[in-house]
């Protein structure tokens, strides 16, 4: 259990102890010198081993240079403290194979951390207040996590202090807590008493408000844990979410489904604020493209018929990317950037010739053919072309998109950017670099996988035809 030499983790380690048989349970005591108070810091610490050796509880004492830390990470002194004492819990679960650690947080804590996230901004989430028993995760990771425990969440300030009078007990006592310099101190000195010639049982009121934020929280937390397979798919360091099924439901199992997905990604949401959410609420009925950076670097994206949150979204993209522009071989085969290219060049026979079954021929210009509308996998996309080879002819580079590209589209009486291309054709913009764009000497002929251009399309005219088929191997 963590102690803190204060009155509340004082009065937690003897009631522990008188209950250790009962509940069958081992104790072991871990204090942390937050290096932020001195002598009195190096004091805490000999008062909390002292304790444990007259109580012959085994114990893990260290010290940690809070500040820093806060330099090294820009936080809060509060944040930074917290994250270091974590820290050291997880180090001290992980030596001593604990289930779980125990603290000192009264009703009093949970009265005051209920208001800091109001005074802050919260959800539902945030109003429930502390909980009796949480997963602490380490450093954002996912699955590295320690069981926290609060047994004396029922219990006041003023009782765990009547219990050290009571039992002889003299705890340390930490100055700074009368310091107005924490944001928690100002709550408790000047916030609190101030909201109590309001509401003289303030206390109570928000206690209620976090009960029934809780029962609402667990309930949208049952519905979204139902949906999550029929939204969700969850790939490495990245989740996507379908758009149509999302946006059938209403907005606050949507903020249960957005922040489901954060955490299943980044692990702690401790960063992600309120605002957060509400920004990607706003932005789901947003065009395509939209993008939110969220803390981390985490990118929620829209796209045509997803929302993608990833770290990288390039990752989801399953082509490779592109390097120098080869030139290609076709009168044979072409290893480029991950990429296997084929290249054969037939005599065309019209159809009803005698020469339709001849290998050497081919009839149908498969090639013409169009992607249209939404496509959810790669594997709908056609990367094999014919294209009439007199008019392609033998210089042919393949590289990706360069800003002012432009083409002729299969059908379309004029030229096109390729970029606009792209947008019309609702190819992701995670994917638009990776493209393979194949030119001839003249002009591109064909943005592989999505259109060849008119102007070496296969016609009645056409004597020799090019077939291009693109495989990714990597």
């Amino acid at each position: 259990m963590a102690v803190s030499g204060g009155p509340d983790s004082v009065c937690l380690l003897y009631t522990l102890l008188n209950l250790k048989e009962t509940l069958h349970i081992d104790l072991h005591i871990a204090h942390l010198n937050h290096q932020l108070r001195g002598v009195d810091s190096r004091k805490d610490a000999q008062f909390v081993s002292e304790l444990a050796r007259q109580l012959g509880i085994p114990s893990t004492i260290a010290e940690r240079d809070v500040r820093k830390y806060r330099s090294e990470h820009h936080l809060t002194l509060e944040e930074a403290a917290r994250e270091v004492r974590y820290t050291f819990l997880h180090e001290v679960v992980k030596a001593v194979v604990a289930d779980a650690v125990a603290v000192g947080h009264t009703r009093d804590d949970n009265v005051e951390t209920i208001l800091m996230h109001l005074v802050r901004g919260t959800g539902t989430r945030g109003l429930r207040g502390l909980q009796p028993v949480n997963q602490w995760p380490l450093s954002n990771q996912k699955t590295d996590t320690i069981t926290i425990i609060r047994p004396l969440l029922e219990v006041t300030r003023a009782e765990t202090a009547g219990f050290c009078r009571e039992h002889n007990l003299v705890p340390r006592i930490d100055k700074t807590n009368l310091s107005l310099s924490l944001l928690r101190n100002r709550v408790r000195l000047k916030l609190l008493p101030e909201l109590s010639h309001y509401n003289p049982r303030i206390d109570d009121a928000l206690l209620r408000m976090a009960r029934i934020a809780g029962d609402e929280f667990d309930h949208y937390n049952k519905e979204s844990n139902r949906l999550w397979s029929e939204i969700a798919e969850e790939k490495e360091n990245a989740v996507i979410l379908d758009k149509r099924q999302l946006l059938k439901q209403d907005p606050a199992l949507q903020r249960y489904l957005l922040r489901m997905a954060l955490e299943k990604i980044i692990g702690d949401l401790k960063d992600i604020e309120t605002r957060h959410v509400e920004e990607m609420l706003d932005a789901l009925r947003k065009q395509s493209g939209t993008t939110i950076i969220l803390p981390g670097g985490l990118v929620f994206a829209v796209e045509y018929n997803r929302f993608l949150f990833a770290l990288d979204p390039a990752v989801l993209c399953p082509f490779p990317v592109l390097g120098k522009n080869p030139g290609l071989n076709i009168h044979g085969e072409t290893e480029f950037s991950g990429w296997h290219i084929k290249a054969t060049i037939f005599p065309f026979k019209r159809s009803g010739s005698s020469g339709t079954n001849n290998p050497d021929s081919v009839s149908i210009p498969f090639s013409q053919q169009t992607n249209k509308g939404d496509f959810t996998t790669s594997k709908e996309i056609r990367f094999s072309a014919c294209f009439d080879y007199d008019r392609v002819g033998e210089n042919i580079t393949v590289r990706s998109y360069q800003p002012g590209d432009r083409f002729q589209p299969l059908g379309l009486g004029q030229s096109k950017k390729v970029s606009q291309f792209m947008v019309d054709a609702r190819i992701p913009r995670w994917w638009r670099d990776r493209i393979p764009i194949v030119s001839s000497s003249e002009h591109i002929i064909w943005v592989a996988g999505w259109r060849i251009d008119e102007r070496v399309r296969i016609t009645d005219t056409s004597k020799n035809i090019l077939c291009l088929e693109f495989k990714y191997t990597s």
